[in-house]
């Protein structure tokens, strides 16, 4: 990005008027200097426009279901987002007309795990601004703001293949579930570094190497090997021969860029397969790695391994959220890491050295044949773990007889496993499950109070390793037990509540300022029980008017909380469950603040289905 283009981007931001990037800013804070909506009126909040992208699949029509996970972006007095069929869409942000919209044909007939796409990223040089998206099927877009057509100027047409050259096995099968991306890329100056999404069910398979291209032109400026090679630093982490054709280890969520110094920061995930790794042995880097690299030239500058050898799919799900805390009495630049396993890992920016003691524990060892499981994980001292990481045979459920009957016996010849306890030949129950923990929603950050805000779900899993048939390029297999996710057939998870949460972390001193229960179950409260949390997907979004907005949950709603408190303030039923990050911005035109929140509904959670993009502000 230009200088002139920077200069105006810092200045609407810092102004609170507009939302220039997916979180808020480049460093991923989703914060707002805005408050004309604030604690004592937020009550009064009403939809201000609805607008309805027609695009929705709940798996009739289309192989796979949808997910609306978009967050908008506002830049100079125009929104843009993407939707789950990979269409960007530019409105007039005080009423939902549509301005324009971008279609690049994604075939809706190939298989994908979910029609998704969290947004677009922006670029401008003073002169010219473009858009930024990556889709399904594996293309880097480059889009005209002004007028939503593709730049012919940059890649081929205006896009660039994003699968060529990242697939460095003979093994076919591997594109089976596509190369794509689904989160936005980020831009720093004239460099637009891009992440991926790639099978993670075959040991070989395209490659999540993590590139940045040319904001003008879309040529390759820099790649970086996500699995250490031969001769790189980290590869005496790979057994002998391991990392050749390695899948995985790829950035699926989003990376966030410290401005000041040029350091973009990558959360990396597994190597695959993700539940055997007999033949990857070592600590494997760079998987589930936060990783620091200069951002215009891709050079690692320090890195953190949060999960040693992953048999669990504990990926690094979360866009690192850049912070300033008080520490040692003094204000350090500081990077905060949220996890799928509820730890939070806080560094400082340029050196990598954790805020909080981080030790190396003894953890279970691996009854599967031929697999060598880690023998310690790193866990923080301080913050403590904001989500349930174990549990007891007495804690199942008592929601209701139907929910304990079906969970007692589900579990009569499982083994409750602790935290990083490798899945063994019979049913496991583990905690947290496959999708956390927090998630792609991350968390949100308040200077004022140098207070973290993650939202977190408590949803185990159970399954067991099978042995495969001789031959079989992977010996052994997860294989789930009804179903995989820990719950009933109503989806009501199999332990006691709560199951949901929203939790306030103070930085400075690594303890919680609060914890509330996040969410409803509407069968539950007729019943006449009390909120229990729910699973939830999603982020919230933290304002200078006192208010942590969020949706995520799947009860279809969408919450503002007290900041200071934790005190649920205000909730509205919306159109289906918020499975997205909300926005705000402020607009010249009609003197007010706006509220924005994807309601698809969908994803792996709930069966309702929606299409609407809903702006709220006060009447």
């Amino acid at each position: 990005m230009g200088k002139a283009g920077l200069l105006l981007f810092a200045a609407l931001c810092a102004q609170g008027q507009d939302w220039g990037h997916y979180g808020g800013d480049a460093g991923g804070t989703r914060y707002s200097p805005l408050k004309q909506i604030h604690r004592g009126n937020v009550t009064s909040l009403k939809p201000a426009w609805t607008y309805h992208t027609g695009d929705i699949s709940d798996g009739t029509e289309f192989p796979v279901k949808s997910a609306f996970e978009s967050t908008p972006l506002m830049v100079e007095g125009v929104l843009y987002f993407v939707t789950p069929f990979d269409r960007l869409i530019a409105l007039e942000p005080e009423t939902g007309k549509q301005l324009w919209v971008f279609d690049p044909k994604l075939d809706k007939t190939k298989p994908q795990m979910l029609f998704a796409n969290r947004g677009a990223a922006v670029w401008s040089d003073g002169k010219q601004k473009r858009l930024f998206y990556g889709t399904l099927d594996g293309k880097l877009w480059s889009i005209d703001a002004k007028t939503g057509k593709a730049v012919d100027s940059f890649g081929i047409g205006g896009s660039v293949d994003l699968r060529a050259g990242m697939l460095e096995t003979n093994d076919k099968r591997s594109f089976g579930r596509g190369y794509g991306m689904t989160s936005p890329p980020t831009v720093y100056k004239d460099v637009v570094i891009c992440g991926s999404i790639v099978p993670d069910t075959e040991a070989e398979g395209p490659n999540g190497d993590v590139r940045a291209f040319d904001a003008r032109t879309g040529k390759l400026v820099w790649r970086f090997h996500t699995v250490a090679q031969p001769g790189e630093f980290g590869a005496d982490t790979w057994a002998e021969g391991s990392s050749k054709g390695r899948g995985g280890t790829n950035m699926w969520s989003m990376a966030s860029i410290d401005v000041k110094r040029g350091i973009a920061f990558l959360p990396l995930t597994s190597p695959s397969y993700d539940y055997y790794g007999a033949d990857r042995k070592g600590a494997g880097l760079f998987g589930d790695s936060l990783l620091a690299v200069d951002a215009l030239t891709g050079k690692r500058l320090w890195h953190f391994q949060t999960v040693h050898h992953n048999l669990w799919d504990y990926d690094l799900p979360a866009q690192p959220t850049l912070v300033t805390v008080k520490h040692n009495g003094k204000l350090v630049d500081a990077v905060a890491q949220v996890t799928k396993t509820g730890f939070t890992f806080l560094f400082e920016r340029t050196t990598g050295r954790p805020l909080f003691d981080i030790e190396e524990r003894t953890v279970p060892a691996s009854e599967v044949p031929g697999e060598a499981a880690y023998p310690t994980q790193p866990f923080p001292v301080k913050p403590p773990p904001y989500n349930r990481q174990s549990m007891k045979a007495d804690e199942i459920t008592n929601v209701t007889p139907e929910s304990h009957g079906y969970c007692a016996k589900l579990v009569e010849d499982a083994v409750f496993g602790s935290l990083y306890t490798p899945v063994g030949m019979k049913p496991t129950v583990l905690f947290p499950g496959t999708n956390g923990g927090a998630n792609w929603g991350g968390a949100s950050f308040d200077p004022e109070t140098h207070t973290l805000y993650v939202n977190s779900m408590d949803v185990g899993m159970i399954s067991r390793m099978v042995k495969m048939p001789e031959g079989s390029k992977i010996p052994y297999r997860t294989r789930s037990v009804g179903g995989g996710r820990f719950w009933d057939k109503n989806r009501l998870p199999c332990q006691k509540p709560p199951w949901g949460n929203l939790t306030a972390i103070n930085l400075d001193t690594g303890e919680f300022r609060w914890q509330s229960v996040l969410g409803v179950v509407d069968s539950l409260l007729e019943k006449g029980i009390p909120p229990t949390g729910t699973s939830n997907m999603g982020g919230s979004m933290v304002t200078a008017g006192g208010l942590v907005f969020i949706g995520a949950t799947d009860d279809s709603r969408f919450r503002a909380f007290d900041k200071e408190s934790g005190k649920e303030l205000w909730t509205v039923k919306i159109p289906a469950s918020a499975h997205a990050t909300p926005m705000t911005f402020y607009s010249k035109k009609t003197k007010k603040q706006y509220v924005l929140i994807a309601a698809g509904g969908g994803n792996k959670y709930n069966d309702t289905y929606s299409d609407s993009l809903v702006a709220f502000a006060l009447p």
